[in-house]
């Protein structure tokens, strides 16, 4: 299980973003994460950077699957929907439960999603 955001496991360098123009702040190597957008999508396939797209539905995870985004990012229940989804089209991109704690390791283990993210991450600061 992947596990970004918790202070015991160290995790890569997620920059969020709101714009194509803000990718030009970031370091180099560092993973974009913004909001479902598809200039922005476009734009980061079109460039191979690497990217974590926070979706609101099934339609925008396939769109981002098929765009070769790194991590597809939903609340918890679209998250169970997208696993079951990404299990059988055997998605490349890895599908992330947004949490508020660890807490919520379990269940989300239960579900078998491939990993999880906390809140805390997926806004700007």
């Amino acid at each position: 299980m992947i596990i970004i955001g918790d202070n015991l496991i160290p995790f890569e360098d997620l920059k969020y973003i709101q714009n194509i123009e803000n990718i030009q702040n970031t370091k180099a190597n560092s993973t974009v994460m913004f909001n479902y957008n598809e200039e922005v999508l476009k734009y980061c396939y079109e460039n191979e950077i690497s990217s974590a797209v926070i979706v609101t539905s099934i339609k925008e995870a396939i769109y981002c699957n098929s765009l070769n985004v790194k991590y597809i990012i939903s609340e918890k229940d679209l998250a169970t929907q997208i696993q079951k989804i990404a299990d059988n089209y055997m998605y490349d991109s890895k599908n992330l439960a947004i949490i508020d704690s660890n807490e919520e390791f379990e269940k989300m283990a239960n579900n078998e999603i491939d990993g999880v993210i906390y809140r805390k991450l997926t806004k700007e600061i």
